[in-house]
């Protein structure tokens, strides 16, 4: 499978985006996870593919409900694909 599918890449955007909004920083994310700041930056980019064990500890990490997480990825691509649908 691909690294880099358009959902992927949208699930990235979104991810970052709930990092920002949250105002943490890739150095305060990547010691609440345990990890190195490159770690949080090879996901956020997509050279590392997170599994959902690591985004559930993602979204932790930075306060947010995995499940509301997932509702907003729902709507973003359901809005992408009809975009692209037309």
């Amino acid at each position: 499978m691909p690294l880099h599918t358009p959902e992927y890449e949208q699930f990235l955007e979104l991810l970052k985006q709930q990092r920002l909004d949250t105002g943490v920083s890739q150095v305060e994310l990547s010691k609440r996870l345990g990890q190195t700041q490159q770690y949080v930056s090879r996901c956020e980019v997509g050279e590392r593919r997170l599994d959902l064990i690591e985004f559930y500890q993602w979204c932790e990490a930075l306060g947010v409900d995995a499940i509301a997480f997932f509702e907003d990825l729902r709507r973003v691509l359901k809005k992408h694909r009809s975009f692209h649908a037309k």
